[in-house]
């Protein structure tokens, strides 16, 4: 994780299932501390994080919610860990499933760390969601009816990005943040949040409750067509359909008639109070961003896991700079100058927004498509 950290020139991470018992001594034995709730590892500062299921009966039915915990130091984790193994098995799984509300989680998570937090996680897929189709709610205030204002951050999910989610006055006031898993290293970073200054743990809360943009400047995100859930489908069939498609089918798949999976898009417009393209008075800007490994691999022909594609990104990353300095700041003559010409070609076009996304659907990633500059922007872009 650290490594790969520094790779993409990340200062930040978080650890990622320190409810696991395991996994926890791991961090107890290699972690050190370095601030205010803020941990090192070679070089690479670290802050106690872990994700949860919730599963509990609500208006009628069983919801099933991911969240994301947030801890200032390892005797709180250990505290809120002893608390939560009444509610299932923590060591079956990183991400554990417990029988407890997501409300009573915060409830659990403040007894345990005045300033730990909770932000509910990659709020619009449809499984084990917030706002999810198939187990989530239409009201932020129906997940938390006794904790609503202890909740000041939602974390976005690949599949939307903010602007999606600036179509609800409901979120308003919350810091929309945009993560990306750490339990795969290539994936680290897929997404994330950009601060202008190093911060620490209390520092962190205060910037994202008042989702203050002199520091919170910005959040990089995937395409959202590229998430594996942004349009509707019926994976089995290989049906992809936008949401005015499922609409008009009854939400049944159009080959086999059974439901279809409920993607994002679909559901933003289902809660939508406002237009596309509104921009609230206080948001936070974003950039869309393609991965380093993923611009070589459509470049070069070849599956991002393959070895040739990852010896390309060691190269490039050794020597010019780490991964988001190519991608958003590096000047196009310094690219060329140390990598092939068709390579530093395609990062400017992801730059430029000229990306052509088959969107995913029902658990399949979306396909990207680089358009080289030659081709006029507007008549090739999703």
């Amino acid at each position: 994780m650290a490594q790969s950290a520094r790779e993409k020139g990340i200062s930040l991470v978080g650890t990622g299932d320190f409810t696991h018992p395991v996994w926890f001594q791991e961090l107890k034995k290699k972690l050190q501390p370095a601030e205010d709730g803020i941990y090192l590892y070679r070089g690479v500062r670290f802050i106690l994080t872990a994700e949860v299921c919730n599963i509990f009966p609500s208006r009628g039915s069983i919801k099933r919610i991911h969240n994301v915990i947030f801890l200032p130091d390892m005797d709180a984790a250990e505290r809120l860990s002893s608390k939560l193994a009444v509610y299932g098995s923590l060591g079956s799984d990183g991400r554990p499933m417990l029988q407890l509300s997501a409300d009573d989680l915060i409830g659990r998570v403040k007894d345990a760390a005045e300033f730990g937090f909770v932000v509910p996680a990659h709020i619009w897929t449809p499984h084990f969601s917030l706002f999810g189709s198939n187990s989530g709610f239409d009201r932020i205030e129906d997940c938390f009816p006794k904790r609503l204002s202890e909740v000041f951050a939602l974390e976005t999910g690949l599949s939307s990005d903010p602007e999606m989610n600036w179509r609800l006055s409901g979120l308003d006031a919350y810091s929309l943040i945009s993560n990306s898993d750490a339990h795969s290293p290539a994936k680290i970073g897929r997404e994330v949040n950009v601060f202008s200054e190093v911060l620490n743990y209390r520092e962190i809360i205060d910037v994202l409750k008042t989702k203050d943009k002199k520091r919170f400047l910005y959040t990089v995100e995937y395409f959202p067509e590229e998430g594996k859930y942004h349009y509707d489908g019926h994976r089995a069939c290989k049906s992809s359909l936008p949401p005015e498609k499922t609409i008009a089918n009854k939400n049944l798949c159009p080959v086999c008639r059974r439901k279809v999976t409920v993607g994002v898009l679909h559901r933003v417009c289902v809660l939508a109070d406002r237009p596309e393209g509104t921009v609230p008075e206080n948001s936070i800007p974003f950039k869309r961003m393609v991965p380093l490994e993923q611009i070589i691999a459509f470049v070069i022909k070849r599956p991002v896991e393959s070895p040739v594609v990852k010896e390309k990104y060691r190269q490039l990353v050794a020597n010019l700079a780490p991964e988001f300095e190519i991608l958003l700041s590096l000047s196009e003559s310094e690219i060329k100058s140390k990598t092939e010409p068709e390579i530093a070609a395609a990062i400017m076009s992801v730059r430029q927004g000229r990306v052509r996304v088959e969107p995913g659907y029902d658990g399949e990633f979306g396909k990207v498509e680089i358009i080289p500059e030659s081709v006029p922007k507007q008549a090739t872009l999703f």
